[in-house]
């Protein structure tokens, strides 16, 4: 067993002994609403005003934003006496009244706030009195070695980054607390190696988890090189590989592409990011190991899904998206999957990770991976993937047997692209001995208008920039519907291509996406 260090609280110092920086922007809009006493933290809104800390409700996602305080930078971009004196009202009350929730105290969310409370020390406390920064200082010591001791942290996923990473900030804070850093770099390579695919791809198989903990791994970087540490070298190659796969990642507006929980975030965040760890160049067209591909030319970008599930233990967010696939053109977004909305109540959740609010196909209205609050139970097993290109051109056939279990059956997508990036076709294939009944989706961007023409044979697109683009098909009966976008800051309607039919055998459902000429 591992030594574990003494908690004995020790010295307490009066201040840090370094600076630590936040490096990532906050919102001044969302801090003049924390003023208000709202919370917005990943789509959903929380009351969170002054003695409110033992009222904090909502899921654990949310309640974990309130409690991890990165929403300090909303305050500090903000940058107002009233958001100054808001922030240190609202951690004295949560020093004095530690809320009883346990997610409050879970490892990643105490790192979190210690990255927090420390990177806007200058913010809220530099300028207080000596009694509140005599307090916060102790609480900081006191949550730094009770991380320090809950250490390593195997049954978090990428939540286990964040918790390193806020005792690698106490170390380089709290000097005088050698073991710190010690301990934190113990547990980084093994973190690194459990997360971290060879191609670059979090394990989570999620934009968003790639995007966090890709954050998380600079900002360890940035903290060691503060602190005068060389950091270890299987550090800068995650950074690098993990900046590769985030490009793969990408739409045409810099965006993320909506798999396994993710939501759009910002061009400038992204930018941000890929900045901060310092890669720059095009990412590779696929990741072997993640599964996901990404076939470019001209000026249409299409993002396939192509892999199996993350693993149990690395699935709490997946959706049973597999196959499913999004389409931008040069900055606009038209074939979407409907997004995350991770903090909200519990049936928005479970409804974004249904298949059926991917870009795919559905067999029986069942979904391909059976969803389950902590992760997924049934799930393909089997994803068989095979690319080629020549002369710009793309083909891609990939298919999973999530429903061999329950229907005997296989789905199988081919996908092509030409050179011009203006042909894109289709076509999806059930294999079953029996008939089974399919439901195949394209969900649309809200900005993206549609009508029915051509005795129901196609869709006409009408883009946001004006262009228009047309989508036909055969072997289904086509409708219009409505759908939700998720992956705005709030939820928005739009609308989804339903094509519908009973597959008698093996059944082609093929379909055609072209750009439509003026004139």
């Amino acid at each position: 067993m591992a030594r574990l260090p003494s908690l004995r609280m020790g010295r307490v110092p009066d201040a840090p002994a370094l600076s630590v920086r936040d490096p990532w922007p906050g919102d001044p809009n969302r801090g003049a609403q924390l003023i208000k006493g709202e919370l917005q933290f990943g789509g959903a809104v929380q009351p969170l005003r002054q003695g409110g800390w033992q009222l904090i409700g909502g899921s654990a996602v949310l309640r974990a934003g309130a409690h991890g305080f990165s929403w300090l930078r909303d305050l500090q971009a903000l940058g107002t006496d009233a958001a100054r004196l808001r922030a240190r009202a609202l951690v004295s009350e949560w020093i004095a009244n530690p809320p009883s929730d346990a997610v409050a105290h879970r490892p990643d969310v105490v790192g979190a706030r210690i990255t927090a409370w420390l990177g806007h020390y200058e913010f809220f406390a530099a300028t207080a009195d000596d009694s509140f920064r005599q307090r916060l200082m102790g609480r900081l010591v006191s949550d730094a070695r009770g991380l320090s001791a809950a250490l390593p942290v195997e049954e978090l996923d990428a939540r286990a980054l964040t918790a390193l990473k806020g005792l690698v900030a106490a170390a380089v804070a709290l000097r005088e607390q050698s073991g710190f850093l010690t301990r934190a770099l113990r547990f980084l390579p093994q973190e690194i190696g459990r997360q971290i695919l060879p191609d670059g791809c979090h394990a989570e198989r999620s934009p968003a988890a790639q995007l966090s903990a890709l954050q998380d791994l600079t900002e360890i970087r940035a903290l060691l090189r503060t602190s005068q540490t060389q950091p270890p070298p299987v550090l800068a190659h995650a950074i690098e590989r993990m900046s590769m796969a985030l490009r793969v990642m990408r739409h045409g507006d810099g965006g993320l592409a909506l798999f396994n929980g993710s939501r759009e975030e910002t061009h400038a965040l992204v930018e941000l990011v890929l900045t901060q760890a310092g890669q720059g160049g095009r990412g590779p067209s696929a990741l072997i190991e993640g599964g996901f591909h990404r076939m470019q030319a001209g000026r249409s970008v299409l993002i396939v899904d192509c892999g199996a599930p993350a693993p149990p233990g690395l699935d709490r967010l997946a959706h049973a998206g597999t196959l499913s696939m999004e389409l931008s053109i040069m900055r606009e977004r038209v074939i979407v999957n409907c997004g995350a909305f991770v903090a909200g109540p519990p049936e928005w959740h479970d409804a974004a990770r249904a298949t059926a609010a991917h870009s795919t196909l559905v067999i029986g209205d069942l979904n391909s991976s059976e969803l389950k609050p902590d992760g997924l139970g049934r799930r393909p097993e089997t994803v068989e993937v095979h690319r080629q290109e020549a002369a710009g051109a793309h083909w891609l056939d990939v298919s999973h047997d999530g429903w061999r279990k329950t229907f005997n059956a296989v789905h199988r997508r081919r996908l092509y692209m030409a050179e011009s990036g203006e042909d894109i076709r289709g076509e999806d294939l059930i294999e079953a001995p029996e008939p089974q009944p399919f439901t195949l989706r394209f969900h649309l961007h809200p900005d993206v208008q549609a009508s029915v023409q051509q005795d129901g044979a196609a869709v006409l697109l009408r883009l946001k920039s004006g262009t228009f683009w047309r989508l036909r098909a055969d072997g289904a009966q086509l409708t219009l519907e409505e759908t939700i976008y998720l992956g705005d800051a709030k939820p928005r309607r739009g609308e989804q291509i339903v094509l519908t039919g009973f597959a008698d055998g093996p059944q082609h459902i093929k379909w055609g996406l072209s750009k439509e000429r003026a004139g």
